[in-house]
């Protein structure tokens, strides 16, 4: 029986939930893991070629978006204080970084959409180049142009500021 690819998705599923919750360490981490696979199985279907393996392939979707995830989180924590510090921010009075993070803010607002989402994705969230391309629908290339051209625009804005 020549099941669709939905359907053959779906099969899959236990076993992809698995593999995630294995690679994350916990269920969880692993739902999330297996629902960005799906998404990017589906999103991409017409890569697949009818008559492979379609568990190699989701595994291997599975296992790069984990790799993502990974250099996406050990970047985040070189880049930023853990999130339990930022409850201290500002409480000592000190009112240099509020009016530091406002400067950023406004600033960040008059970059063009497109040079702002890449700032965002990449410098702030954290996304790998591929991943943030991918969310916003163009190819790589593009999203690195985009983001040179934003993180310079933003020093520039910055240096105004001074």
């Amino acid at each position: 029986m020549n099941s669709s690819f939905e359907n053959q998705v779906l099969d899959l599923l236990p076993r992809l939930r698995r593999f995630a919750a294995g690679l994350t360490g916990q269920t969880a981490d692993g739902d999330d893991l297996c629902q960005m696979t799906i998404e990017r199985a589906l999103y991409s279907r017409d890569k697949w070629e009818d008559g492979t393996r379609l568990d190699s392939w989701m595994y291997r979707i599975m296992r790069n978006l984990w790799i993502d995830e990974t250099r996406s989180r050990s970047r985040h924590s070189q880049t930023f204080v853990a999130e339990e510090a930022g409850i201290s921010v500002g409480s000592d009075g000190a009112q240099e970084a509020t009016v530091e993070l406002s400067h950023v803010d406004r600033a960040m607002q008059k970059l063009p959409e497109d040079q702002r989402e890449a700032v965002l994705l990449v410098m702030v969230e954290g996304y790998a180049y591929k991943e943030a391309a991918g969310i916003v629908g163009c190819p790589v290339g593009t999203l690195n142009s985009r983001l040179v051209r934003g993180r310079d625009a933003l020093v520039a804005l910055l240096e105004d500021t001074v």
